[in-house]
């Protein structure tokens, strides 16, 4: 029987000199196919993990194990993994074809397996017909394109993909999206996507890895990190918040800008110090007599799909609202939200311990006082 778990690290650091650890103690556990995403900006260990999976770079420290095997000797090209770089990583003196069945020629396939899998790859990717063009001809995006499917081929267990979305259109881009889940959901085949776009990840993902500063912040479902994230950090990565500070009164009742509401969150001390979360799209604009909140509102932008509205309250605390209700520059206007819109966060807490809160209150009644 294959093992659950087809990656696996367990206290994983990589570290370069005497620079602070690009990832620090890092451990996780992959599933056999489902589609991950590595999310996070610019520079907090993303791309590093993949290059550890792949086999270009060597932790510093730990273990990373393949299908329960120990692999961190194992040289890149003996493990059962391809990956799409995003920079291409192109052969210029071989055609779109030759590029794509490259893996195979190497694998010693016969001619017309390789014809028929190279076709389907190309196909796949929107290519079809461009199989003697050579890849100076190509735009960057078709590039990509290429990339992708080279890489699609050889039906790997794990596919590592890094960024590879980057360098085409929005219109193009979304398309692939829905393309890319789809053949992982055809083929089974594990995906490992890494990006620093939050609406993407949430678009495609089985489960998100949220990291920073070399660290996993939180990892689970789009919908769990995006309605239920563990600090500020994640809060204000995945999608837009508001955020204030807070004090838990006692269960189901917590306190934020001079006034107490009730909430669905449970399991913390009484007058513990919190911070609170609402979302702009969960915040509804309201008479001032019906408003929980009254704000000031300061700017409004029409974003096509509904306006953004900035305004601030009494304290000088800031709120944005999404809405498809205008308002007007300069007026009070009333916000109403549900008891359900409050995301209490525990300050400092980390993911182990919020997994614990979770698990044991998780028979209890949220709703029940």
């Amino acid at each position: 029987m294959a093992n659950a778990n087809i990656i696996q690290f367990k206290h994983v650091t990589k570290q370069y000199d005497n620079d602070s650890p690009v990832l620090d103690d890092v451990s996780f556990e992959i599933e056999r196919g489902k589609f991950y995403t590595l999310l996070g900006p610019s520079g907090c260990g993303k791309t590093t993990i993949l290059r550890i999976i792949a086999g270009f770079t060597e932790p510093t420290s730990g273990e990373v194990f393949f299908n329960g095997k120990k692999i961190n000797q194992v040289p890149a090209n003996k493990r059962q993994v391809n990956t799409v770089f995003q920079d291409y990583a192109l052969f210029p003196h071989l055609n779109v074809f030759e590029n794509v069945a490259f893996g195979l020629r190497i694998k010693k396939l016969k001619n017309a397996e390789i014809q028929t899998k190279v076709k389907e790859a190309l196909s796949f990717v929107n290519l079809s017909g461009y199989e003697k063009r050579e890849i100076s001809e190509m735009s960057g995006g078709q590039r990509q394109r290429v990339a992708i499917a080279r890489a699609i081929v050889n039906e790997p267990e794990v596919i590592l993909l890094d960024e590879p979305l980057s360098a085409l259109d929005l219109k193009l881009r979304t398309e692939m999206q829905y393309e890319l889940r789809e053949l992982q959901r055809r083929l089974g085949i594990t995906f490992i996507f890494v990006t620093h776009d939050q609406e993407e990840a949430l678009a495609m993902s089985d489960e998100i890895f949220v990291i920073n500063k070399g660290t996993i912040q939180q990892s689970g479902t789009p919908i769990d990190i995006y309605d239920e994230p563990i600090n500020r950090f994640v809060a204000d990565f995945i999608g837009e918040s508001n955020i204030v500070k807070g004090k838990m009164i006692k269960d189901y009742l917590v306190e934020f800008v001079g006034r107490q509401f009730e909430c669905v969150d449970m399991g913390f001390n009484e007058n513990e110090p919190v911070e609170i979360v609402i979302r702009p799209e969960d915040l509804e604009i309201t008479s001032l007599e019906r408003g929980k909140l009254q704000v000031k509102v300061d700017s409004q932008l029409f974003r096509g799909v509904h306006y953004e509205i900035c305004g601030y309250d009494i304290d000088g605390n800031e709120w944005l609202v999404h809405s498809t209700k205008k308002a007007k520059v300069g007026t009070e206007i009333g916000l109403y939200f549900d008891p359900e819109a409050i995301h209490v966060m525990r300050l400092g807490e980390t993911e182990e311990e919020f997994d614990r809160r979770l698990e044991t209150y998780a028979d209890v009644d949220r709703h029940g006082k």
